[in-house]
C-alpha cells in the first residue's frame, strides 16, 4: 500500500494506526527491528517464527510503502538485503510499549485466583 493521502486515511486517529499497522505481522516486524535495530529478511524471519517468507515481503514491502520500514540493498555478491525502522517507525515506539504493559497486565490477572 503507497503512501496514503491525508484525504485517504479513515476520520479516526485509531483506525489510521490500524491501517498502517493493523495485523499481527506487522506488529512483530516492528517488535523485532526495535528490539534488534537492523536485521536481514533470514534473522528477521526467524525472529517472528512462524511466518512465511511470502507473507514477510508482503508485509515489509508494506511497511516500506509507508514509510514505516527502511530497506538498504548492498552491491555485493551476493546482495545484501539490510531492513530496519525509519524515524517514522520508531516513533511507534510508545504504541509498542502500550501493548507490552497491557498484555503483561492481562497475564497478571490470570494469574490471580
Amino acid at each position: 500500500m503507497p503512501t496514503p493521502s491525508l484525504e485517504e486515511l479513515p476520520t479516526c486517529p485509531v483506525e489510521t494506526t490500524l491501517m498502517l499497522i493493523g495485523n499481527k505481522w506487522q506488529v512483530l516486524i516492528l517488535r523485532d527491528l526495535n528490539l534488534n535495530g537492523t536485521m536481514r529478511f533470514k534473522e528477521l524471519q526467524r525472529s517472528i517464527g512462524t511466518i512465511s517468507a511470502k507473507v514477510l515481503t508482503s508485509n515489509l514491502r508494506a511497511m516500506e510503502d509507508t514509510g514505516i520500514v527502511r530497506r538498504e540493498i548492498f552491491a555485493e555478491v551476493p546482495p545484501r538485503v539490510e531492513y530496519s525502522l525509519t524515524e517514522l517507525g520508531v516513533s511507534l515506539q510508545p504504541v509498542l510499549d502500550a501493548m507490552r504493559a497491557w498484555g503483561e497486565g492481562y497475564k497478571k490477572r490470570l494469574e490471580v485466583p
